[in-house]
C-alpha cells in the first residue's frame, strides 16, 4: 500500500514535467509564445488559430543558455522517469522479490532530478537575451522578459521542482535511537523472548 502511494506521488511530478517541457507557453506576448522545446504564433485577437513549431534537436535551439537549460530539464525529466519506474517496480513486484522496497537508489535519483530541474529553470531566463527572444519579446534581456509575460508552462515546471523537492524531504527516513536488547531463542516455545540488557 505504502509503495503504491509513493509510486503515485513519484509519477505525478514526472507527468507534470513532461507537460511543461512540451508546452510552448513559458513566455508569451499577445501574438507569440515560446517554451523550451516549442513555440507558437497567432494573429492578433485570434489565439485559437495558432501555428506552432518545435525545436527538433539541440542544434535547432537558438541560444547556448537555452541549450544548457533544455539539456538540464530533459536530463532531470529522464532521471525522474527512471525513479518513477523504480518506484512502480517496487510497488508492483511481489514482496519476496524486492525485500528493500522504497530504499536503494530511488531517493538519490530523485534528488539528482530535482537539482537538474532547478538548474535548468534558473538558466532558462538567461536565454531572454537571445536574438530569438528579443524579437519575440521586444527589449528583453537576461532575467527580464520585456513585453513577454510569464506563462503557465514555466510556472508548472517550478511547481514540479517544488513537488519533487518536497517528496524528497517527506521521504527522508527519520532515524531514532533504539534500545539494545538481548534476544534469546527458545526452542521449546518457538518464539523470541526479549530480555532487557543488564548494566554492569
Amino acid at each position: 500500500m505504502v509503495g503504491s502511494v509513493w509510486a503515485a506521488l513519484g509519477l505525478s511530478p514526472t507527468c507534470i514535467s513532461a507537460v511543461s517541457l512540451v508546452s510552448p507557453a513559458w513566455f508569451q506576448t499577445t501574438t507569440f509564445s515560446f517554451g523550451v522545446l516549442a513555440y507558437c504564433s497567432w494573429p492578433q485577437g485570434d489565439s485559437w488559430n495558432q501555428s506552432c513549431g518545435t525545436f527538433q534537436s539541440l542544434d535547432d535551439i537558438p541560444d547556448f543558455a537555452w541549450k544548457v537549460s533544455a539539456a538540464m530539464l530533459l536530463g532531470g525529466w529522464l532521471l525522474l522517469a527512471f525513479s518513477t519506474i523504480l518506484l512502480l517496480s517496487w510497488a508492483l513486484a511481489p514482496k519476496g522479490l524486492c525485500p528493500r522496497r522504497g530504499s536503494g537508489s530511488a531517493p538519490g535519483v530523485q534528488a539528482a532530478a530535482a537539482i537538474a530541474t532547478v538548474v535548468g529553470l534558473l538558466v532558462f531566463p538567461v536565454s531572454l537575451a537571445s536574438p530569438f527572444a528579443k524579437e519575440a519579446c521586444v527589449a528583453s534581456s537576461m532575467y527580464h522578459g520585456g513585453q513577454c509575460q510569464l506563462g503557465w508552462g514555466y510556472v508548472t515546471a517550478i511547481l514540479k521542482a517544488v513537488l519533487a523537492s518536497l517528496l524528497l524531504v517527506i521521504r527522508r527516513p527519520h532515524v531514532t535511537e533504539v534500545q539494545r536488547r538481548t534476544i534469546f531463542f527458545s526452542s521449546d516455545t518457538g518464539s523470541i523472548i526479549l530480555v532487557p540488557e543488564t548494566t554492569k
